[in-house]
């Protein structure tokens, strides 16, 4: 099997037990057990406002991690963006590719092959990788901001392969109106 991440390497203190990666703690666990866990709070209060809940926590998540890579390996810009999407696809999530990307315009189209939910779940007939959403429009805006543009976005699913006839998950950022 190919790696990803040959230049990601996790370190852990043998004091604390603590593993970082790059400028950041982590926490590793197996896919599922991340998954079943989220299917479980998806079962209790619905996908819908689960999906709320995550899109706040990933925005403000996907902010802090750009902000402290960008100064940790002095990117820039569209380079911030790619270093994330190589990172997601590092670590297991899928592999997501960047199709179109315009952080002064705010508008963004994600590609996710390969997705971690869609080997879990199956084909569901839904749209199940809300998850990333918010991650994909607090990227955008913080480097907008880094970069002095004064926009924000939003970010949706547009399709996932957990749906019948689709074979890959896209996600569309655009300018907030």
């Amino acid at each position: 099997m190919a790696t990803h991440a040959p230049e990601m390497p996790i370190l852990v203190d043998d004091e604390t037990g603590i593993w970082t990666t790059d400028a950041l703690p982590m926490l590793y666990v197996p896919r599922h057990f991340f998954i079943n866990n989220h299917q479980a709070i998806e079962e209790e209060i619905g996908p819908e406002r689960y999906a709320e809940i995550l899109y706040k926590a990933g925005y403000k998540s996907a902010w802090h991690w750009c902000e402290k890579e960008s100064a940790l390996h002095g990117l820039k810009g569209d380079e911030v963006f790619e270093h994330y999407m190589k990172r997601l696809s590092q670590r297991g999530w899928g592999l997501f590719a960047t199709e179109h990307l315009d952080i002064a315009g705010g508008e963004a189209r994600v590609r996710l092959d390969h997705s971690a939910f869609v080997y879990h779940y199956g084909k569901v007939g839904r749209k199940i990788e809300y998850m990333f959403t918010g991650w994909f429009a607090g990227a955008m805006d913080q480097i907008a901001t880094d970069l002095g543009y004064d926009v924000r976005t939003i970010a949706v699913q547009t399709q996932s392969a957990a749906e019948d006839g689709v074979e890959f998950g896209l996600f569309e950022v655009t300018k907030r109106g």
